[in-house]
């Protein structure tokens, strides 16, 4: 069987006919792109449901999850308080259009959690997060460039969508079609771990930035654990320039801790924005910061944000009971053991691998890097034989029931229904697959 007929041979029948239909009304057969598996070739899984650390696809097969809905998942799937609270919340009506009562305890928590955030405003998504928070940073400033870094993602909004070039720092490029060069050409983008290029951007330009944002745990590109030095340099510059510092925490915030990554460096931002772990598995981003700050958004300011369906019941009942029950319980603590005791049970796995092949983790947030050399800080691009190795992989281990992200680029997550038989399941078809991804087509 060649290697195109296995990979079709590992998706289901029903999977198979679903794509086929979604292909004829939605493009590309699904919502969002990468689920269509083009980065590691064959069919997507359909996915009939979930429960605790597994994903059960519309042919009966089970799946081992450790993508979790791209992180939101922290407490794994259907679990069943939070399945209460949204029931209950549904019976009484699933959106008013008006203030409700879970709305105001989710942002009492979250702001009580997060060093030097006053208050936060919901909205439906993280790209909705950011667009907003960036609007928020040039009403405060007055100004109008924001700075981002090469291998950090923050949505798709129009002005965010643009990739690096050469040099220090380039004028903004889309990397999307539809955005319009004017759109993205207040924005700069630099490379990460770089001091020197910070410095010189802000010596050239730093009276005219508004903010700079960046995922403080850069998690879109792989894993590019930053120094703590490095983040401390953009806190001080903007603080001499009068911007504003953007914490994207929409995959950190509440993952690695409750204070996100301004707890565990001590680095407290102008702003942040959150995602994924505070909507339970509902779709739900937040943007805040100091009062001062926030007192230029609508109504009480002359910012315009709004949103129909933002901080609507549903979804404020599922982020604030997952909150409850982490803060409730060691739950951060679990999931650091758990993080530790897969390092430990891939070791020898990763020592064995003939090819390039390591993990990076921070807590429950880990990334197969197949990059050679040290694990990178920055963005860097792998080599077509490392991609043709991922794909192999990839699938190697969904045929062994394990679902891994379908890019080599994308990072892993655990969920706190893991237990240590599931570490050892995963690290013993690692190994075998491995065996299989040494030799791509």
């Amino acid at each position: 069987m060649n290697d195109e007929n296995a990979r079709t041979a590992l998706t289901g029948v029903r999977s198979r006919e679903l794509y086929e239909r979604a292909c004829r009304v939605i493009p590309g057969g699904v919502s969002s792109p990468v689920r269509a598996f083009r980065a590691v070739g064959g069919t997507p899984l359909f996915i009939e449901r979930g429960a605790g650390q597994y994903l059960y696809d519309v042919d009966g097969r089970r799946y081992l999850d450790v993508v979790n809905s791209w992180g939101a998942l922290i407490l794994g799937h259907a679990h069943p308080l939070v399945i209460e609270a949204v029931t209950r919340a549904c019976h009484d009506g699933t959106t008013f259009g008006a203030p409700c009562p879970a709305e105001v305890g989710l942002a009492e928590r979250i702001t009580a959690s997060y060093p030097g955030l006053e208050q936060v405003r919901f909205v439906s998504s993280g790209t909705e997060a950011v667009m907003s928070a960036v609007r928020v940073a040039r009403a405060a400033t007055g100004r109008d460039l924001i700075v981002k870094f090469s291998g950090c993602y923050h949505g798709h909004a129009d002005h965010l969508l643009v990739a690096a070039g050469s040099g220090l720092a380039t004028f903004g490029r889309p990397s999307s079609a539809g955005v319009p060069a004017a759109f993205v050409a207040a924005t700069r983008v630099l490379p990460l771990d770089d001091e020197e290029a910070l410095q010189a951007l802000f010596a050239a330009d730093g009276e005219r930035i508004a903010a700079v944002i960046i995922e403080p745990t850069p998690a879109n590109h792989g894993l590019l654990l930053q120094r703590r030095a490095f983040l401390q340099a953009l806190a001080q510059a903007t603080a001499r320039q009068g911007a504003l510092l953007i914490f994207d925490e929409v995959i950190s915030g509440f993952r690695l801790a409750r204070g996100g990554i301004a707890e565990l460096t001590g680095i407290t931002p102008d702003m942040a924005t959150f995602g994924k772990v505070i909507g339970g598995g509902m779709p739900v981003g937040a943007f805040g910061g100091s009062r001062a700050v926030m007192a230029h958004l609508a109504p009480d300011g002359d910012t315009y944000q709004a949103g129909t369906l933002s901080g609507n019941p549903v979804a404020m009942a599922a982020g604030l009971t997952t909150l409850d029950l982490l803060m409730a319980g060691s739950v951060w603590q679990r999931l650091e053991t758990l993080g530790a005791a897969l390092e430990e049970a891939l070791a020898p796995v990763l020592a064995q691998a003939p090819f390039p092949l390591r993990l990076v983790r921070a807590g429950s947030l880990f990334w197969l890097s197949l990059h050679e050399g040290d694990a990178p800080r920055t963005a860097a691009t792998l080599a077509p034989k490392a991609l043709a190795r991922f794909a192999a992989l990839f699938h190697a281990m969904l045929a062994r029931g394990v679902y891994l992200p379908p890019s080599a680029y994308e990072a892993c997550f655990l969920s706190a229904s893991f237990g240590e038989e599931d570490i050892g399941y995963f690290a013993d078809a690692l190994k075998e697959s491995v065996l299989v991804a040494s030799n791509p087509p």
